[in-house]
């Protein structure tokens, strides 16, 4: 949590607010606003790429989220036990050597088979097996799509259609839906936190996920995760926040807004880091494991790690209903976002007065195009690719975009007219700290990050005879830098080969 917090102190909510700040002053979106500096206009294009990208996988994941809700609604959870016909001989589920009925808490474990589940690495939970051999039919590669899972694009239709109506006419419509997106999961929360706390192992999970593994602080891995986190879950970089600010009144104080919206979002996300732990805490002390055996992250936790935690608790179909009713307005509040995003972006460019009276079919013709982008992360391969995407559409790119954004205005436009924007938009001038912060903290913590302003130990000539002189391999590169310097062995000749331009050249052999 600790380099969490420093992020969201120097980069998150600076950042935020002036993105806040830079769409209610231009009252435009994230195309728009770019009249500031018309050269990086390349970033507001950015905006729109990281938008559309994450636009179109997390309607995938909210549709998932849909088709386990609507598999929630039956007495016994399916993934509760073995008995069914896509469950292997690996399956080991926890409820299947107790005879247990609906409504009873479930009884400990008898000790020989805690053991088995304790120490077989072949043992799979339903819930797994469930997630990859029903939900899925998740295929054995990438490139092997198979087919395209029916129920899945069925529920990925639904999204889409909901997340139209409720923007059907705009902020004005999704304004008002957003009051119960936004307020809802809190009372979901609330409810999963007290049934979580007062199970037994909370505790043993809540002091897994408070205690700090000092041995990684270093690591800049850590560092770099905990920035695009804060980027993600603050939606920096995505457009939205100038979009959704544009519609502002130019004299709203979103300074105010900055702050308290970034601390309660971030507390959000560590109140419910309770929640999950407490219930895996749980699950730990009835397998006899250690959490870290139980806890997992991305899709596995949401999707297999949790729903089989559920399955523990007196009806477990009721607590599931809410877990993915939560899910479900939470990925729609942030969808609504996105899709206005590409929206307002899309009206502001073209800008003529047809298109600003016809915007409900812009909205159509973008809900349309992310369904049918999306029906490939609906085959068997699909979660791969929805993975993918994660992983680099919407990661490092955004502190990458964020700090572009940043030294444009500070640097090119000029941060004393920028100042003297908000003083006229806010009546004060920005606060010192973010000042400092926009200047100098920010550019200077994110290109520090994984690196990014120092050559690779590696850099330098390719073949080891060119090396000479300030290349000389005196320290031979770390591991992690992905690539070993070796003298070329006098036994091996050096192989020729023909470049793209008909000319030869010299390549040694090594791997």
């Amino acid at each position: 949590m600790f380099p969490y917090f420093i992020m969201l102190i120097f980069c998150g909510i600076p950042l935020f607010f002036m993105e806040l700040s830079f769409g209610q002053f231009a009252s435009q979106g994230c195309l728009g606003v770019w009249r500031i500096s018309p050269m990086f206009k390349g970033v507001g294009y950015g905006m729109m790429v990281v938008s559309t990208y994450i636009g179109i996988y997390y309607n995938v994941v909210i549709c998932i989220a849909f088709y386990y809700f609507f598999s929630s609604m039956t007495p016994v959870l399916p993934w509760a036990y073995c008995s069914n016909p896509w469950n292997t001989p690996d399956c080991a589920g926890v409820l299947d050597a107790s005879n247990i009925t609906n409504g009873s808490r479930p009884p400990a474990l008898p000790g020989n088979l805690s053991h088995a589940l304790n120490h077989t690495l072949q043992r799979t939970s339903p819930s797994e097996e469930y997630w990859r051999l029903y939900v899925l039919k998740l295929s054995d590669d990438i490139g092997n799509f198979g087919e395209v899972r029916l129920p899945l694009l069925g529920c990925l239709g639904v999204s889409w259609v909901v997340v139209f109506l409720c923007l059907i006419r705009g902020v004005k419509s999704s304004g008002k839906v957003v009051y119960f997106t936004a307020t809802f999961p809190y009372v979901v929360l609330t409810i999963l936190f007290i049934r979580g706390v007062t199970l037994e192992g909370a505790l043993t999970g809540i002091m897994y996920y408070l205690t700090p593994q000092w041995d990684k602080i270093l690591e800049a891995k850590v560092w770099g995760d905990a920035a695009s986190q804060i980027f993600y879950s603050l939606g920096c970089a995505w457009g939205g926040l100038i979009t959704m600010a544009s519609y502002n009144k130019f004299h709203n104080n979103c300074y105010r807004d900055s702050v308290i919206i970034s601390i309660t979002n971030c507390a959000t996300s560590v109140y419910a880091g309770f929640v999950i732990f407490s219930i895996l805490g749980f699950m730990a002390n009835h397998l006899g494991v250690d959490v870290s055996r139980v806890a997992d992250h991305g899709p596995g936790l949401a999707f297999v790690a949790y729903p089989e935690a559920l399955t523990l608790l007196p009806i477990s179909p009721l607590w599931s209903l809410l877990f993915f009713f939560m899910l479900i307005l939470l990925g729609l509040g942030t969808q609504f976002c996105l899709l206005e995003t590409l929206v307002t972006a899309i009206v502001d460019e073209v800008g003529n007065e047809w298109i600003l009276q016809k915007k409900t079919y812009v909205t159509l013709g973008v809900a349309v195009a992310g369904f049918l982008l999306g029906i490939p992360l609906t085959s068997q391969a699909g979660i791969y690719w929805l993975l993918l995407m994660d992983n680099y559409a919407a990661s490092f790119s955004l502190v990458v975009i964020s700090c572009i954004m940043c030294m444009s205005i500070m640097y090119i436009y000029g941060h004393h007219n920028y100042f003297q924007d908000i003083q006229m938009m806010l009546g004060f001038p920005p606060p010192l700290f973010f000042q400092i912060c926009w200047r100098f903290v920010s550019p200077a913590i994110i290109f520090r990050l994984k690196n990014a302003t120092k050559p690779s130990r590696d850099w330098g000539p390719a073949l080891l005879e060119h090396r000479t002189g300030r290349y000389a391999c005196t320290i031979p590169p770390s591991p992690e830098d992905g690539l070993e310097v070796q003298p070329l062995h006098p036994d091996k000749a050096q192989i020729p080969t023909v470049g793209s331009n008909g000319s030869s050249r010299l390549q040694d052999s090594r791997i």
